[in-house]
């Protein structure tokens, strides 16, 4: 068997004739029998002879299809036509994709069905945090074109996020997060690193967040990641991520069936400083701010208990009536510093944060609350173009009532209904700028962004096996890549 494997994605009904020496996808297509000809997206075939051929069909509505749907039905095939290959092992070195339908959308596919995240020692894993190795490049094309390279990005940026999340809590703490990042961005320019401690924080009143940190051994820290790629002078745009890199649920403990996975209740802080590397890498003309507060959720000596009540760093009370509510916690230290310390135009804050929004949109969408109509309408336009895809929630203060009513300020829980709105009304309070004066428009355009459902892909898709997903990293990546020249 030879080493190196052609992938191609075929229309059913006009496929090529001629990709490489020795490869006529035609030809081998017309060879499948016709009963069982797999026009559904995404269905393939591998051919043997002198060279190795995975073809996979685009589906017979591909001629029809424009736009976001055809980058879909592209990332599809691709997807499909890189897992037959992986699934043949050791024995090919080298998968060559046909990405001339489109580049980008066939360098995202590649990239992202080749993953696979392991930490068994045989065969050796690059992921071992034992070891330097990295993983090789496995995938080329024959263009090599800047859409192809954006691609790449795009889908390496996503892969890093999907690392950070699925390495186990002792492999992710975050003074190991802050150092993973420090090394993702060595010799990126244009770029500056800044790990904040526990005393930094208590001198800036972080008292939230630092509340959620007392009951952990692991030093909390706060990650700034600066990048400078427009004039010093330019308003920024701002990243926050929420960054509990386990959450037992403190003295509110969670049930044992699936706390493993709360592994990944640092999705956001991932999706936020994985998606600033593609945006230095891209040298994308922006100055951009990215926040995240880290720290385990643990119910030791001195945890949170419910009905404490803490004071935020804008001078809020805050009832603390369930310790699993601290994502909020440690978002509105980070959110009020953000938008008061940096004064960006936009702020999008991106979380793992409430088991109401799985349950209100499963793990296809991610939900949005947004004060600004032009931020959802640019954020709703990215997802599409990269399938990574939002949808926007209510955000109406009538959930209020439900967090009002306590002996503080504010309670971080609302009870069952809504949770997840009133989990953002919460946040909203910590937001500086994003209220209208004089009756123009607010300074300040802010979207939350609750990844708790999209977080973790529970069966497989053509591009994407089941585990992390690194969401939306792609989504926030491309709203950046058209903000910037707009």
């Amino acid at each position: 068997m030879s080493s190196k494997a052609y992938v191609v994605p075929i229309d059913p009904k006009n496929p090529p004739s001629n990709v490489a020496p020795g490869v006529n996808p035609a030809k081998l297509w017309s060879t499948v029998p016709s009963g069982k000809t797999p026009a559904k997206v995404g269905k393939s075939h591998l051919f043997f002879g002198d060279n190795v051929a995975s073809l996979a069909s685009l589906g017979d509505k591909f001629p029809d299809k424009k736009g976001d749907e055809r980058r879909e039905l592209i990332r599809k095939a691709v997807g499909s036509a890189i897992k037959d290959v992986k699934s043949l092992g050791e024995g090919v070195t080298e998968a060559v994709v046909d990405s001339s339908l489109d580049a980008q959308a066939a360098a995202v596919a590649a990239h992202l069905a080749l993953y696979n995240f392991t930490l068994k020692t045989s065969p050796p894993s690059a992921f071992d945090p034992r070891s330097k190795a990295l993983q090789s490049e496995k995938i080329k094309n024959q263009l090599n074109n800047r859409a192809w390279k954006q691609g790449v990005v795009y889908a390496r940026a996503q892969n890093l996020a999907r690392t950070l999340m699925e390495y186990p809590a002792n492999m992710m703490t975050p003074t190991i997060f802050t150092e993973r990042i420090k090394a993702e961005f060595a010799g990126i320019p244009n770029v500056e690193i800044i790990v904040r401690d526990e005393a930094w924080a208590a001198e800036k009143g972080m008292h939230t967040f630092l509340s959620v940190a007392k009951g952990t051994s692991e030093p909390a820290k706060l990650l700034e990641i600066h990048y400078n790629g427009a004039s010093k002078d330019a308003q920024p745009l701002a990243f926050v991520g929420k960054g509990i890199t386990f959450d037992s649920g403190g003295i509110s403990i969670k049930p044992l069936a699936g706390m493993k996975l709360m592994r990944g209740d640092m999705g956001g802080a991932a999706a936020v400083v994985s998606s600033a590397l593609a945006i230095a890498q891209l040298k994308l003309p922006i100055n951009l701010v990215v926040v995240t507060p880290l720290t385990e959720n643990m119910p030791g000596p001195s945890a949170n208990k419910p009905g404490d009540i803490v004071y935020a760093m804008n001078g809020k009370s805050v009832e603390i009536d369930n310790t699993d509510a601290e994502g909020r916690l440690v978002l509105s230290d980070a959110l009020y510093y953000t938008s008061t310390e940096f004064k960006p135009h936009t702020l999008i804050d991106v979380a793992t944060l409430t088991g109401a929004m799985e349950v209100a949109l499963g793990e296809v969408y991610s939900g949005v609350f947004s004060t600004s109509d032009s931020l959802w309408s640019e954020l709703n336009v990215a997802g599409e173009s990269e399938y990574d895809r939002f949808w926007r929630m209510p955000f109406d203060e009538d959930f209020g009532p439900q967090i009002y009513s306590s002996n503080a300020d504010l309670c971080n829980t609302g009870g069952k209904p809504a949770g997840s709105c009133t989990a953002a009304l919460f946040l909203k309070a910590f937001v500086e700028g994003i209220e209208a004066k004089d009756g123009g428009e607010a300074p300040l355009r802010w979207a939350h962004i609750d990844i708790a459902g999209s977080m973790e892909a529970t069966r497989p898709t053509p591009y994407l096996e089941t585990g992390m997903t690194g969401r939306p990293v792609r989504a926030l990546v491309e709203f950046v890549r058209r903000l910037s020249q707009a």
